[in-house]
């Protein structure tokens, strides 16, 4: 019968032990590879310069959120300063009215006593008979 043949335990054991010395073999020459040291050294730069860009975004975003709320401030006092001035407007006008209201209540109040007078003045030269 010649059919497939499996290795026994000592082949398997040698083939594990061959890989295993391959797989070592690999990582001494990839850590002593001096084309390694140099990748890493420019990974690292890579990094930093990245760390950097990203420390000067954050400042500025903050420098842009701090003027923003200076902005928002402002804002705020000249609305809060409209609305003192157009407070200050209405009491103005509130008071002019006000003036002008009892101005008229005593040209009234003059009109009618004129009139009340004209009649008493007509009553009394009609007692009398002029």
């Amino acid at each position: 019968m010649s059919g497939f043949k499996y290795p026994d335990l000592h082949e398997r054991q040698n083939a594990a032990a061959a890989a295993k010395k391959a797989m070592l073999a690999k990582f001494r020459a990839a850590s002593e590879d001096p084309g390694a040291a140099e990748r890493a050294a420019a990974r690292a730069a890579v990094n930093e310069a990245r760390q950097a860009r990203m420390a000067e975004r954050d400042a500025a975003k903050k420098t842009r959120e701090a003027e923003r709320a200076a902005q928002a401030v402002r804002d705020a006092e000249l609305v809060a300063q409209a609305k003192r001035e157009a407070a200050e407007a209405e009491a103005r006008i509130a008071a002019d009215k006000i003036e002008q209201e009892a101005v008229l209540e005593m040209e009234q109040k003059a009109i009618r006593d004129a009139r009340y007078a004209a009649r008493k003045a007509a009553k009394k030269e009609r007692r009398r008979g002029y």
